[in-house]
């Protein structure tokens, strides 16, 4: 574990523990003593002096990054290039160059390198987009209230705004039912430069539509609406849902198969760049409106 970034404390370390097929090996963190707190909780696991020390460390097979998006493409860079197979943190990078850069890198290392979706694991989430036929509108939304003005998540030079951080999900979950989108129309609210809400709509080459809003300013909100030709299909917390199972320990122990196997990882890096691409046309689209 590179950091100990709240996600990794509250939901990745205890799918790691809980998994068939993983183990905590070492955790680094800026703060020694949170590393050793942490570490102490899970059986054989070592708090290492810093993340060079980590990656140097021979008993690691693969790292989880939930670093801030600013640094995902250097330390996930660095992990590859010590031998290490690496799970990082959505969205797996600043923009779609940084994750062309890493997926080359991840190819040249012979590693596997895999983007932290977690949603994309929930047989929930995948019996609802499985079952949809001839799907014609996606509404999806993704909000919660951040008043914490030091979070990374409101600072611009750390890769914050809503669009990277929950706006990811929902341009992801209307990709992953219509395709890629031919037009990307997109308006934000913005304060200190942060996009704190940001509106987007996607029109497709079959005339498909989706409208996407993601926001730090709204009480807690996950929905997603999908109108077929057939009727209307709804699911609530689709990105986060503990329903059935828990995500987290689903993507990693998918993963961990992976390396355990060698077999392509269970969400590819054509994908993960793919995403990458649409949110840079919606900043795009931000930026000429």
């Amino acid at each position: 574990m590179l950091g100990a970034a709240d996600i990794a404390r509250r939901a990745v370390l205890p799918a790691i523990g809980a998994s068939k097929n993983g183990r905590l090996a070492a955790i680094a963190s800026r703060d020694p003593q949170r590393a050793r707190q942490l570490a102490a909780t899970y059986p054989g696991a070592q708090a290492t002096d810093s993340y060079e020390a980590l990656l140097a460390d021979p008993h690691v097979d693969a790292v989880y990054i939930p670093l801030v998006n600013s640094v995902h493409k250097e330390w996930t860079l660095r992990a590859l290039a010590a031998g290490k197979h690496v799970l990082c943190e959505k969205p797996i990078a600043m923009n779609a160059q940084e994750a062309a850069e890493m997926a080359a890198a991840a190819e040249s290392a012979g590693k596997h390198l895999m983007e932290a979706f977690m949603y994309r694991f929930h047989p929930r989430m995948s019996l609802f987009v499985e079952a949809l036929r001839d799907p014609m509108y996606v509404q999806a939304s993704f909000g919660f209230t951040l008043n914490d003005k030091n979070n990374y998540r409101l600072q611009a030079p750390l890769g914050g705004g809503a669009l990277l951080d929950v706006g990811c999900y929902v341009v992801s979950v209307a990709r992953w039912i219509l395709g890629e989108p031919a037009t990307v129309l997109a308006r934000s609210r913005l304060v200190d430069g942060v996009d704190i809400t940001t509106s987007t709509l996607l029109q497709f080459a079959g005339g498909e539509t989706a409208a996407l809003w993601a926001s730090f300013e709204s009480p807690e909100e996950q929905e997603l609406t999908v109108v077929t030709r057939e009727g209307v299909q709804r699911i609530e917390r689709p990105f986060t849902s503990g329903e059935d199972g828990d995500p987290y320990q689903y993507m990693v122990e998918s993963f961990a198969d992976s390396v355990l196997r060698d077999r392509p990882v269970a969400i590819a890096l054509t994908e993960s760049i793919a995403n990458m691409k649409v949110l840079d046309r919606v900043r795009a689209a931000l930026a000429s409106s």
